[in-house]
């Protein structure tokens, strides 16, 4: 043991390591400097996705070279670890085929500028707000704070439904209507309960579609339109407001009613006439 020590700890290797403390350190306060002063400028003229790619790519490098150095300063040869990585390169390209996938789909993702950090997205029925936008997948975070990761391959690949790219948004609510109410009186009243609602703008001003008839009811959609941050707000205010008003003015929302009716043939309509239902029924 003693053999060991004497051997394996000397002076030149406590300076070896006292000399990676002292580069790691400096390397770290320059990396911090670098990542400053880009913040402050670079990263404050993209978008936010490209200033992450930006950081992440800054850190990346700043960790292969310190690891470089401190492999050339304890005399690793570089080239054998690149001959070995070279043997299992070959396994591993294989392995690696879904991840360059991954990276060449994030490129695409950026150059469209679909979505950006902070956008309400709808992808392949998850729905979030975007939180990163990473090489390898894309990161959301759902209404009920679940985090969601999604690869770029599945991204390039899905339907996504941005709803925050525009500034506004149209909410549609549908609403049945009685079929023996006036139609464009009650129209006229859905207009102006919508335009009257908080967060709802009035260009474009609110309109009702008519949607179908129903078993029970005419079905209409009042669309009407807000600022994207506005949507939920607005959304409940409006379905308030509808049915407060409607109540108001005696229009009641149908609902569905089935009525039976018995052919005075059958044994279950001459037992209900015989009055053989309503005493098993006293009993």
């Amino acid at each position: 043991m003693l053999d060991w020590v004497k051997t394996n700890l000397t002076a030149e290797l406590f300076i070896k390591i006292g000399t990676v403390i002292g580069a790691v350190l400096l390397m770290f306060i320059l990396y911090k400097v670098i990542r400053s002063l880009m913040k402050k400028t670079v990263c404050k003229k993209v978008k936010p996705q490209i200033a992450m790619l930006i950081e992440k790519g800054l850190k990346y490098t700043f960790v292969v070279l310190i690891t470089l150095y401190i492999l050339d300063l304890f005399g690793i040869k570089l080239s054998a670890l690149l001959g070995a990585a070279g043997i299992a390169g070959i396994a591993v390209g294989f392995a690696a085929q879904t991840s360059v996938s991954n990276i060449i789909s994030g490129f695409f993702m950026l150059s469209e500028q679909t979505f950006k950090i902070g956008d309400f997205i709808t992808i392949d029925g998850v729905s979030g707000t975007v939180d990163s936008i990473d090489l390898l997948s894309v990161k959301l975070h759902t209404p009920d704070n679940q985090i969601v990761r999604i690869p770029n391959e599945s991204v390039i690949q899905s339907k996504l439904v941005n709803a925050s790219y525009n500034p506004n948004r149209r909410f549609c609510l549908s609403v049945g209507l009685p079929y023996d109410c006036d139609l464009e009186a009650v129209e006229q009243l859905l207009i102006k309960i919508a335009a009257e609602t908080e967060y709802v703008l009035a260009e474009p001003a609110p309109v009702v579609l008519y949607d179908s008839f129903a078993d029970s009811s005419v079905n209409v959609q009042v669309a009407a339109w807000c600022k994207k941050e506005d949507f939920l707000a607005m959304k409940g205010k409006l379905f308030k407001n509808v049915h407060r008003e409607l109540a108001a003015a005696n229009i009641i929302i149908p609902f569905p009613q089935l009525d039976v009716h018995f052919d005075p043939e059958t044994p279950l309509a001459k037992k209900e006439s015989s009055g053989l239902l309503g005493k098993a029924s006293s009993i």
